[in-house]
């Protein structure tokens, strides 16, 4: 359970970070780095630079996904937490374009890809934090925690930008009040630190350790040995990023430029879809260990495809708030049941002894064809076609992608880890034995 609690609160905290970016690209950014005379434009631009976050993420996926096969888990996890509150906290001491011209949007996609290069590598490592110490049996509910993390964090960031927006004058929130919310990052980042740096590695990797079994090449290795369980764990994860990014990042936009709806209005929106997914996620995780992990992700993906086509004629033509709500609210619940899952899946796809570095690279190269382009690609083609449904067919492409990569999926096998730790434990014994009778 310690390790539960850590993975929860580590990839909260970091996923606030990256959370209260994405609300402020779609809020702040465009006004104050990009200014433009078209609302959509300044749009367009500032989501470019979230997409730097996602574009950013494979490298943070071969540097720290590698490094977590090798030094360990708990090292790299704390050194992903400290870039990205860095990142973080800095961001709010930028000065804006009106201050210091081209260079304020310079530094701000230069530490959005330092945020990005530290989720790539955190992702993989706290799903192992708790799934290689939990019963693997119940994988689905304990890798989990590091799927609570992102609407967690996602709460805490437009639940911060809220209540800014409401405590303070719309000039005030622009002027300075956004900046508040990242600068909360560096107490945030501490007390995330503080739970990591308490915590020993995972069974494995001391079973790894200890055989001497840690690999040298281990990028080499998942390319050329596990191909199919990469392309399988990368393409599980396209859809539901771009469900998420279409409901918690491009809903803003939508929302306030399209329906009319004022911007406290559509953050309230994806503040109750967000905390019924710190409920739901771990609900389908656990699910998921009792039927069976890719029938259930197959049906979640025929729902995700479904979804928007409901939502945009719900409110297609009208402004009201409920039918958003409504909207934003089913999609995160179809999200949960693919996300409570996804992590336990994507760990299952390849050996212990390559599961960081696999994990992280099919997590992070996900991002790149997923979540990265996919507010820019919303937003430049509402503003090509003026209408909702190539939106709406753009998510049902993605979600043939992840029925593909479903069915090239492996299912479970509960007793891979204890093998493996047996096994490098035999093997040790031997070599201990074979070196006593040499001298």
């Amino acid at each position: 359970m310690r390790a539960f609690i850590a993975s929860l609160t580590g990839t909260s905290l970091e996923w606030y970070d990256f959370a209260v970016y994405s609300a402020a690209s779609a809020l702040v950014f465009g006004k104050l780095f990009f200014p433009s005379e078209d609302p959509l434009t300044g749009a367009l631009l500032a989501f470019s630079t979230y997409a730097v976050g996602y574009v950013s993420r494979p490298l943070g996926g071969f540097v720290f996904g590698r490094l977590g096969d090798v030094i360990g888990r708990k090292k790299v996890l704390v050194a992903t937490l400290v870039l990205i509150g860095a990142a973080t906290f800095l961001i709010g001491l930028i000065p804006t374009q009106a201050t210091i011209g081209p260079a304020a949007p310079v530094l701000l996609v230069l530490l959005r890809f330092a945020q990005g290069v530290g989720v790539g590598g955190e992702w993989g490592g706290a799903v192992l934090l708790t799934s290689e110490y939990g019963d693997t049996r119940s994988r689905g509910f304990w890798a989990s925690a590091a799927q609570i993390g992102p609407p967690a964090g996602n709460l805490m960031a437009n639940g911060v930008l809220a209540a800014l927006g409401a405590l303070l004058t719309e000039q005030q929130f622009f002027s300075w009040g956004w900046r508040i919310a990242f600068l909360l990052s560096g107490v945030l980042v501490l007390f995330g630190l503080w739970i990591r740096v308490r915590l020993e590695e995972t069974p494995v990797f001391k079973a790894m350790e200890a055989g001497g079994d840690r690999p040298q090449a281990p990028i080499k290795e998942v390319f050329t040995t596990q191909p199919r369980a990469l392309i399988a764990a990368v393409l599980c994860r396209v859809a539901p990023d771009v469900l998420y990014a279409m409901f918690t990042v491009f809903v803003l936009t939508y929302a306030t430029q399209k329906l009319g709806m004022a911007r406290s209005s559509a953050l309230t929106a994806v503040l109750i879809g967000s905390a019924l997914q710190i409920v739901l996620i771990p609900l389908a995780g656990a699910l998921s260990d009792r039927w069976n992990r890719r029938r259930m992700y197959l049906c979640g993906t025929v729902a995700a495809g479904v979804w928007p086509f409901v939502f945009f004629l719900m409110t297609d033509g009208g402004g009201s708030w409920g039918l958003l709500v409504l909207g934003v609210v089913g999609a995160l619940v179809i999200h949960s049941l693919l996300y409570g899952p996804q992590a336990a899946f994507v760990a299952e796809q390849f050996t212990p002894r390559l599961r960081y570095t696999g994990s992280s690279l099919a997590y992070t190269l996900a991002g790149v064809i997923g979540g990265a382009v996919a507010p820019l690609l919303f937003t430049a083609l509402l503003g090509t076609f003026g209408t909702w449904l190539p939106l709406a067919l753009y998510l049902v492409c993605t979600a043939v992608l992840t029925i593909v990569g479903v069915l090239l999926g492996r299912d479970a096998d509960h007793d891979e880890d204890e093998r493996y730790v047996e096994e490098t434990a035999h093997r040790t014994r031997e070599h201990a034995a074979t070196a006593a009778r040499d001298d």
